[in-house]
């Protein structure tokens, strides 16, 4: 069913009415990061993935063959038009399902909407994150709502997944390729928005991708094509979710910095000043682990962007090195702009202390 948004009587910016929008507004992985550790690890043997390896979503066995993917996710307005916020929305929290390998089934929605507000943004809002549902074949069954003087919405998803075949960002192995599907920087074309400094254009493929489903991806990297990893590339940035990788799987990645795909427009963003407070908590958070190639000059453009939070952002595929080129290729003629960004090098012993990431 093909919907589109309604016209608003009076234009209403819902990033005015917002501290930081999208991802940028979740909490500090520093901070997250500290309080999981400190909870005890549950024993149930059929949860397969849990909240204590910090992948995108649990995964729950109910019988052989045959197990739950379970995630929920939801954030503050980044864009002003409701139904375009509705839609990148629900495109967020469906990622972290196809992240793992699973197809969505149902979906929950999740809502924060102040009491005096305009219920018709409310509805353009749900409007278009039941447009994105549809599209994904994903059936929202109900919802929670309460009151809050900063809007927020997304959903509870939840999906069908093979025990045998479950993505996790703990698996990649020394030699696979990485490959990334979207380019990045939606964090501070989103704040340049919010400040007044943004180009339409730069705001108009921020949208495009942030409402493109990895749907598509998933399916082709779990075709048989040599994937060990996946994770989807959101408020972490692609440094805090490489450092998940790399830690997880007990390995070093090396980036290229100059194949990582940029929307236009990221760039000029950084050098406006459309820094989200996301970014400087991600740098925070994942910097330590991060070093340069020797004899390597990285632009601190390009560096600042891969630590910005996205929304709705890519999957990271660890796949192996023979394997590369063929996914690639299928993506890109599927028009997934995949682009092969760095590699998995080996394991570091318990004396190398050299970063988990590797800038070049």
């Amino acid at each position: 069913m093909t919907q589109t948004a309604v016209d608003q009587t009076q234009p209403v910016r819902l990033t005015q009415h917002v501290k930081a929008g999208g991802c940028a507004s979740k909490l500090a992985p520093g901070s997250l990061s500290a309080v999981l550790s400190a909870l005890p690890r549950q024993s149930d043997p059929n949860l397969l993935v849990g909240f204590d390896t910090s992948d995108d979503a649990g995964v729950y066995r109910i019988a052989p063959g045959l197990a739950l993917v379970q995630t929920i996710d939801f954030f503050t307005p980044l864009v002003d038009d409701p139904f375009t916020f509705g839609q990148i929305a629900a495109t967020n929290a469906l990622s972290d399902v196809y992240a793992m390998g699973g197809r969505p089934l149902s979906a929950l929605a999740v809502v924060c909407f102040p009491q005096e507000a305009d219920l018709g943004i409310l509805e353009q809002i749900m409007r278009g994150g039941l447009a994105k549902m549809e599209e994904a074949h994903c059936t929202v069954v109900g919802g929670h709502s309460v009151r809050d003087a900063e809007m927020k919405f997304g959903y509870a998803v939840t999906g069908t997944i093979d025990p045998a075949h479950v993505y996790t960002n703990a698996a990649a192995q020394p030699g696979d390729k990485l490959v990334l599907t979207k380019p990045i920087g939606t964090g501070v074309i989103t704040t340049a928005l919010k400040q007044g400094k943004a180009e339409p254009a730069w705001v108009e493929n921020a949208i495009r991708w942030m409402t493109t489903l990895n749907g598509a991806a998933a399916a082709m990297a779990a075709a048989g094509r040599g994937v060990h990893a996946m994770t989807d590339i959101t408020g972490f940035g692609l440094m805090g979710h490489g450092r998940e990788m790399a830690l997880g799987s007990g390995v070093a990645l090396e980036i290229e910095t100059t194949s990582v795909p940029l929307i236009p427009g990221a760039l000029e963003a950084v050098r406006l000043g459309a820094i989200p407070g996301g970014l400087l908590a991600n740098r925070e958070f994942a910097e330590c682990m991060v070093g340069d190639a020797p004899g390597s000059t990285i632009p601190d453009e390009v560096r600042t962007l891969l630590y910005d939070p996205q929304t709705a952002g890519g999957l990271l595929i660890s796949v192996a090195a023979g394997n590369a080129s063929t996914l690639t290729g299928a993506l890109r003629a599927a028009g997934v702009p995949a682009a092969e960004i760095g590699w998995v090098r080996a394991a570091r012993s318990k004396d190398d202390h050299g970063p988990a990431i590797v800038l070049r």
